[in-house]
């Protein structure tokens, strides 16, 4: 099927999205806001998407019935996380318009394939090797101790990831993930980590959200904060180079719809590429609530061919991640409460996002929370008070 950059559907037509996780259900959201039904694909009896989509279609990602379902129903399709099979991708290609490519999306489901893209566009990676067998960790260069081993394929918030000192401990986390390929990656002199969510529409044309700065605990996303405020030149300069680096990354993709590309931020300023995410990312849920359009409807305007809306950050906003865990009386207890909500939403910045999820548990991503303020002291200061009102760890 030729994709014609004149190709547009109006509102009222059909979008269609793979997997029915709480991305899909925020682009449900946005797209139906938009005008437009939904249909969902996605083996679950229930999942987040699926529970508002307009239609589910209960079906693996490689059911040729169910894909054949969902191009026949749908002009356009997506998806919301970048494991879906991307020769499912290619199948739906053949009949409906698909973004991303199944091309694009199968570079950044391997991360050697990943770390190889990414370096022969010039742009720094850390240090890494690929290895696909026990003797390519016996022969690693000793600048990789010590480093991070991940799984190649699949791994995600932390999963698939062994923090290693030495050789000896390499072939051992190598060993526990089942001799599967990984990349091993040298530890780097990290000072804070930040990240760019764009979108680039069929035409070429893109446009670049407020870079996102963002804290870690246990490998997943735990804050993000948006701000213009307190840059300096040199702060300035470095979220210029990160963006561009974003940019150069989807035009070599030749990447169409929402896009994310996580840094590294050195002790010495520089700059490295740590990870691609080929859809709507958690650390740009604060576009949601402080950006005029958000990164959602953004994936939707993209796949229906309408213009990109526009992303100036009306005001600060700290996104705090809410985890499964809140749910638990303590650590070393199973008993579990209800999260004060009612405290939570006495601060008035606060804006919250649960996504459906009927089962707490721990490290399960259930919704988030962006506060949007004034100025960003006062943001910092009220997702301060909502993390104590939800038992969750202060915002760094």
């Amino acid at each position: 099927m030729t994709q014609s950059t004149a190709f547009s559907i109006a509102p009222g037509g059909w979008l269609g999205l793979l997997g029915g996780g709480q991305l899909g259900r925020m682009f449900c959201h946005a797209a139906q806001s938009l005008g437009y039904k939904v249909a969902v694909l996605d083996p679950a009896e229930e999942c987040p998407a699926g529970m508002v989509a307009d239609l589910h279609i209960r079906a693996a990602y490689d059911d040729e019935a169910g894909l054949a379902r969902l191009a026949q129903q749908c002009r356009a399709v997506t998806t919301e996380f970048e494991n879906v099979p991307a020769d499912s991708l290619r199948a739906l290609a053949a009949r409906c318009r698909v973004s991303p490519a199944a091309d694009a999306v199968a570079v950044v489901q391997d991360r050697i394939a990943e770390k190889t893209f990414i370096a022969a566009q010039g742009i720094p990676v850390a240090p890494h090797a690929a290895i696909r067998g026990e003797a390519d960790l016996r022969a690693a260069p000793a600048n990789l101790f010590p480093g991070i081993l991940k799984v190649a394929r699949m791994g995600y918030d932390g999963k698939g990831q062994a923090r290693i000192a030495t050789r000896e401990e390499a072939l051992a986390a190598y060993a526990e993930f089942g001799g599967v390929p990984c990349v091993l990656e040298a530890l780097m002199p990290l000072d804070y980590e930040i990240s760019v969510v764009l979108a680039r529409g069929f035409d070429g044309a893109s446009v670049v959200f407020p870079v996102a700065r963002n804290v870690h605990r246990d490998g997943i996303l735990a804050v993000s904060t948006a701000s213009a405020a307190g840059q300096d030149a040199a702060h300035a300069e470095r979220q210029a180079r990160a963006t561009a680096a974003a940019q150069s990354i989807a035009q070599g993709l030749g990447y169409h719809g929402v896009l994310c590309v996580e840094f590294f931020v050195l002790k010495d300023g520089s700059l490295i590429v740590n990870e691609i995410a080929p859809r709507p990312h958690n650390s740009g849920h604060y576009t949601m609530d402080a950006c005029l359009t958000s990164q959602f409807e953004q994936q939707a305007r993209a796949m229906a061919g309408l213009p990109l809306g526009g992303v100036d950050l009306l005001a600060p906003a700290v996104m705090l991640n809410i985890l499964g865990d809140i749910w638990y009386e303590s650590a070393d207890t199973d008993a579990q409460r209800e999260p004060d909500w009612a405290g939570a939403l006495s601060t008035p910045t606060a804006k919250l996002h649960l996504y459906g999820k009927r089962e707490a548990r721990r490290g399960r991503k259930m919704g988030h929370v962006t506060i949007v303020a004034l100025t960003l002291a006062q943001a910092q200061a009220d997702a301060a008070r909502v993390a104590a009102a939800l038992g969750m760890q202060a915002p760094e």
